[in-house]
């Protein structure tokens, strides 16, 4: 039986996370090692100088074990391949993430973090993600299929599969767009708005970015402001 390792950078107990370990159950044997608490943005970072606590944690689908971690989603694959399961994964899922991680976000994204972590480790890595609205039409009936076939395509040292959800009801539903490309855009371009002045000159700053849906032909950005399911191929960096 193969060996699952799923963690999120929402923390355990984000909905998208019980959803995706109960449709993981039909392809093995399903461990949770994740986030105590939201990770979100946290890229592809561990924890070098600071302990990492791990406790037993509730989960709410049946015959999973779970555990809560101090750390990031990368060390939640790291001692959970490691330390907390008797013997290293087969294959490692992320997400299910609460907003997109395609284009430029990839780089950002903790939820894509620990999948590269999981392939810098040997592992079959999976990156799951959806629209950030509380419609889950699409996901709920294309998970499973989505995750069969994720776990079929064969991948190189270094690569993910990353998958994402358009929020649209399945009655505006496109169909699923493949072998996509990563864009150079962005949903929010870059922007800060001061929130408070300091004396001296300082200031206090917030993320602000600009909704933005130009993107290119062809890539995983495009094919979610169409409303299909992006499924491609991502290297990590330098491979």
């Amino acid at each position: 039986m193969k060996r699952i390792l799923i963690t999120n950078d929402d923390g355990i107990d984000a909905g998208g996370i019980h959803r995706l370990a109960e449709a993981a159950k039909e392809f093995g044997e399903v461990w949770v090692v994740a986030p105590a608490h939201q990770r979100s943005a946290a890229s592809h970072s561990i924890t070098l100088r600071d302990p990492i606590d791990v406790f037993p944690h509730d989960f709410p689908v049946e015959g999973v074990h779970a555990f809560a971690c101090s750390g990031t989603p990368g060390d939640c694959v790291r001692v959970g391949g490691l330390n907390i399961m008797p013997k290293k994964p087969h294959i490692v899922l992320s997400g299910i993430n609460y907003g997109y991680n395609v284009a430029t976000d990839i780089q950002y994204s903790a939820t894509a973090g620990a999948a590269f972590e999981a392939a810098f480790q040997g592992y079959h890595a999976v990156a799951f993600s959806e629209h950030i609205d509380d419609n889950h039409e699409v996901t709920n009936k294309y998970l499973r299929d989505m995750l069969k076939e994720a776990l079929e395509v064969k991948l190189e040292y270094g690569q993910i599969v990353n998958v994402n959800f358009p929020g649209c009801p399945l009655s505006e539903f496109k169909g699923i767009r493949r072998d996509v490309a990563v864009s150079r855009g962005s949903f929010f371009k870059d922007r800060y708005k001061v929130i408070e002045h300091f004396e001296g000159g300082g200031v206090r700053l917030m993320v602000d970015g600009i909704y933005n849906e130009k993107c290119e032909e062809g890539t995983d950005f495009r094919a979610l402001v169409e409303n299909y399911i992006s499924f491609g191929i991502v290297n990590n960096i330098g491979c």
